[in-house]
């Protein structure tokens, strides 16, 4: 299984720290020369692999580490998306819901990305947090996901597991989905609570 993280900013790197402290190879890229952050990404550790977002988006699972309104020229780098799985990481908070044509933003989202499978997750927490160990005092820090591909979320899911999170799946992107995403100016209900799970 290859990964990539496109979005090489606070969250962007927060992820790749989490990928870099369970030793997991990711690739990493923008849309600048790979050349401009390879030194931010050699800090993080060797797993952390600057690449052209060309190369990047060959991954099996794609994070979306960028702003929202950038999702879609990366949407354009594929025809089709086909068999990938997509995380996104986005949050729309000050998209005016109409401009989403009344839907959850990653439901707009997963459009752009035709034949893609959409998992919501890892937007909840400011990089802050993300970034931060994310095993807490015996406990693991939770990670939500919402998806309408139960089996792209089991897959997501394993994968929070392997880089030390909890996750928590809530449903849908219609339902659970809204917890964790803004709607115009408010934010879901789930947004940057910081929860940490005791087995």
């Amino acid at each position: 299984m290859r990964y990539a993280i496109i979005g090489f900013g606070n969250i962007g790197q927060a992820l790749a720290k989490a990928f870099a402290r369970s030793g997991i190879e990711v690739s990493v890229a923008t849309t600048r020369d790979p050349e401009s952050f390879a030194s931010a990404a050699a800090a993080l550790g060797p797993t952390i692999i600057p690449k052209t977002l060309a190369e990047a988006i060959k991954a099996d699972i794609v994070f979306l580490a960028v702003r929202f309104e950038a999702h879609a020229d990366v949407a354009k780098a594929l025809p089709t998306w086909q068999g990938k799985i997509l995380v996104d990481v986005t949050n729309a908070y000050g998209v005016p819901v109409e401009d989403l044509g009344g839907q959850p933003s990653s439901r707009f989202v997963a459009q752009a990305f035709t034949g893609g499978r959409l998992v919501k997750g890892f937007n909840h927490l400011v990089a802050a947090v993300l970034d931060q160990d994310p095993a807490v005092q015996g406990g693991r820090r939770v990670v939500f996901l919402a998806s309408d591909d139960d089996a792209a979320a089991a897959e997501i899911g394993a994968l929070a597991e392997n880089l030390g999170f909890a996750p928590i799946k809530l449903g849908g992107l219609s339902e659970g989905g809204l917890l964790v995403q803004a709607r115009g100016n408010s934010w879901g209900q789930l947004i940057f609570k910081d929860l940490v799970k005791f087995d």
